[in-house]
This record gives structure tokens, C-alpha cells and sequence, in this order.
């Protein structure tokens, strides 16, 4: 485990594994850099890869009062880190936090996302309120068991699931982080896709979606990718929204390589 201070002080922790260019990986929300090691390891082989704890997350620490900023310059700080510039993947609202990094100005070098969770459609967007509302409401109650079934229950998790993952050793871990739920919520803004902010991405980015992910997903995916200067939308054949790193290296190396490589 190797550390470097973001701009505002807060310690943040990561491997760095493999060789190749450098990539930083993004986790979604109720993630780690420990959930996400697989497919850190899948990268590696073709990347050096900076696998990071999120702020409030893991081995990192935080510094309240949270705001997406501090999180798009833990970003620029790994960047830095990984030598001036790198490609940054980020995964499901992570997606979103690393979109946010380019649209900043952060030295990416090129943009992946897989799965933001967004959505054109007003209904799920109010759905999503609401989601964050309540999530807000159990998080200032101190009731972090609720807020991680509340979050579970919200992206589709049955209640025999959740009752599941209560006995499994993640559990502990979802509760070590469950504040963060609220970050995500933050990077979500209102739910919908934020056009006019990525209308300001100027760097090459490639959309991901699975073909056996919900069609919500595979068409934010599709509509994203609208939204971003030359982007490109792919989808990997037989792939969910917890994506395997033998699909999704391969991906990724291919969109990198026909740009810098």
C-alpha cells in the first residue's frame, strides 16, 4: 500500500500494481480498493494501475466538510502521482465522479466509464431523490445498517439478498463506509445525465455498458455517451453491471491503444 495527500491534506491510500500506461480506477459507491482488486488485478496486465480507497473509504482518511471537488482533486493528486497525466476508468457512479475529473481539467488521458448510473427519464430521476433524501435522513440518525439496506433495496438487491449480505463478511465493510453513500449521492446531483458538464470533456472517451445489464444502464450508457465530445459507446457481450476484468481489460487496452499507444 503506497499514500499521497490530496490538495486539501486527507491521506489517501492505494496499490499500484502491473506495468504498462497508467490508469487510475474509480470505484462506485459501497466500493473499496479491497471489492475492486480483481479487477485491478485484470487491468494490471495491461496497465500499471493506481487501485485507490476513496476518501472515508478503506486506508484513506477524510476531511469534512465532503464536497465533489475534494474528490475530483484526490483524482489529480493520483494522477500526479502516476506521472502527469493517466487514464482514469470509473465505475458506475464513479463513472460519473471520474467524468467530472476531465470535465475539471484534471490531465486525464483518456475516459472510460462503465455504467453511470444516470437516467433522461423524469420519473427515475425523482426516484433517485427521494433515494437520497432518506439516505440523507438515516445517515444524520447515525442508523448506517439502514442507509446500506436502503442503498441495496434502491438498486435492486431483494430483501432476501440484503438479509444475505447481513451475514457475509462484506457487511462490515459496507458499514465501515457507509457514510460515503452520501457521497455518491453528491457526485449523482439530481440523477439525470449532466449534459453541459460533460459537454466540456475534451479528451477521448470511450462509454461501457454489459448486454445483460437492465436496459436503464445499457441506454444511460448510450445517452452518456451523446453527451460527451467524440465519444464512443461499446457493449460487452454477455456482461452484467459487475463487469469481469477479462471483459473489461481488453476493452479498455483496445481504446487506449488506438489513441496513444
Amino acid at each position: 500500500m503506497e499514500r499521497i495527500q490530496s490538495a486539501d491534506g486527507t491521506t489517501i491510500a492505494f496499490d499500484q500494481l502491473g506495468a504498462g500506461p497508467p490508469l487510475i480506477l474509480v470505484s462506485g459507491a459501497a466500493c473499496d480498493r479491497r471489492v475492486d482488486a480483481p479487477l485491478a488485478e485484470a487491468l494490471a496486465q495491461r496497465f500499471t494501475v493506481l487501485n485507490y480507497d476513496r476518501r472515508g473509504r478503506g486506508d484513506s482518511d477524510d476531511t469534512p466538510p465532503y464536497a465533489v471537488a475534494r474528490e475530483v482533486a484526490d483524482i489529480a493528486a493520483l494522477v500526479d502521482a502516476a506521472g502527469g497525466t493517466a487514464t482514469v476508468l470509473g465505475l458506475s457512479s464513479g463513472a460519473l465522479l471520474a467524468a467530472e475529473a476531465a470535465a475539471s481539467g484534471v490531465p486525464v488521458r483518456c475516459l472510460v466509464m462503465w455504467e453511470p448510473p444516470v437516467s433522461t427519464d423524469l420519473g427515475s430521476q425523482r426516484r433517485f431523490q427521494a433515494y437520497a433524501a432518506r439516505l440523507t435522513e438515516l445517515l444524520e440518525a447515525g442508523r448506517r445498517a439502514d442507509a446500506l439496506a436502503h442503498f441495496m433495496g434502491f438498486v435492486g438487491m431483494p430483501e432476501e439478498a440484503i438479509a444475505h449480505t447481513r451475514q457475509s463478511p462484506y457487511w462490515q465493510t459496507g458499514l465501515d463506509m457507509a457514510h460515503t453513500l452520501g457521497y455518491d449521492a453528491a457526485v449523482m446531483g439530481d440523477g439525470g445525465i449532466p449534459a453541459d458538464r460533460f459537454g466540456r470533456i475534451g479528451v477521448p472517451a470511450l462509454v461501457l455498458s454489459g448486454t445483460a445489464s437492465p436496459d436503464f444502464l445499457r441506454d444511460a450508457a448510450a445517452r452518456t455517451t451523446e453527451t460527451i465530445p467524440g465519444a464512443r459507446h461499446e457493449e460487452l457481450a454477455g456482461q452484467d453491471h459487475n463487469v469481469s476484468g477479462a471483459a473489461l481489460t481488453p476493452a479498455v487496452a483496445r481504446f487506449a491503444a488506438e489513441r496513444f499507444l
